[in-house]
């Protein structure tokens, strides 16, 4: 990280899967938060795995029941980081704890931001995020939706958040479920063919452990070489394929089997399910 980012209090409510991804953005060097972070969980285990972060006050709810209301109302970014099916009761258990000017972040799939701003006091703003699981590793997109009460600064503040842990898109809510299907199962397609691929390699009669390599090797390279480089993905395919060559036979194979089609139909399935996620 180049320079340092500063950000408000922060608290991170069921700091899990999502939420646990976020706090390794923001206990890195070269990033300040100003009041601390505050995040909750339900176990004493849980707890105090997170505790021993820099900066970090953990709460074990099974031990301090009004833990996510007092994380809350410290907090000037809020980020609810719970199962869907929790976020109903959540929000009404913190609503009246909340400071007015607080910015509640979901990181809830499934749930409209219509649904927060109606739970929550109008003097909270609400914006919808979208990250994904390379965010563990520094290199997530996250797509972030503002609300209909969230300012130019809210959006801007919670953007810089979400850089600790990746690239942000900003999008309106309608395009979430879109980038859901691209960017949040995106790396689930890229696993699959990593899968196939290693699985035709195996059955080529290279070991397990030679496939890995070949395979796992091929795609880290081929992502490294498609960032340092500049070139688009187009200009380096045509790149690796000569004319009349082994690269582009197989790829005329790929496009006489509907490929591109293929991804089409399977990204609105994705899209088609998350709307009725959402409206259930």
């Amino acid at each position: 990280m180049s320079e340092t980012i500063s950000l408000p209090s922060i608290a991170i409510l069921g700091a899990g899967s999502m939420g646990g991804a976020v706090l390794r953005g923001l206990v890195q060097p070269g990033v300040e938060v100003d009041g601390g972070i505050t995040v909750t969980n339900r176990t004493i285990a849980k707890a105090e795995a997170l505790a021993e972060l820099p900066g970090v006050t953990s709460i074990a709810l099974e031990q301090d029941a009004d833990g996510n209301r007092r994380a809350a109302a410290a907090a000037k970014i809020v980020l609810i980081g719970v199962k869907p099916y929790l976020v109903a009761d959540l929000l009404a258990e913190i609503a009246d704890a909340l400071q007015p000017g607080t910015i509640v972040v979901s990181l809830a799939a499934g749930i409209r931001g219509a649904a927060f701003e109606a739970a929550l006091p109008e003097s909270v703003s609400v914006l919808r995020s979208m990250p994904n699981t390379p965010s563990y590793v520094g290199l997530g997109v996250t797509g972030l939706a503002p609300g209909t009460r969230s300012s130019e600064d809210d959006l801007a503040v919670v953007t810089a958040l979400f850089e600790t842990v990746g690239q942000v898109v900003v999008i309106p809510e309608s395009k979430i479920d879109a980038l859901s299907a691209i960017s949040g199962s995106g790396p689930a397609y890229v696993y699959y063919l990593i899968e196939e691929l290693t699985r035709t390699a195996i059955g080529l009669g290279f070991t397990p452990e030679q496939a890995s390599v070949m395979v796992n090797g091929t795609f880290r390279g081929a992502t490294e070489l498609l960032a340092t480089t500049g070139e688009s993905a187009e200009q380096l395919r045509i790149n690796v394929t000569s004319p009349k060559g082994t690269t582009e036979r197989a790829l005329a194979v790929l496009a006489e089997a509907g490929f591109s089609e293929t991804f089409d139909r399977a990204t609105a399935a994705a899209i088609a399910r998350a709307e009725e996620l959402s409206a259930s």
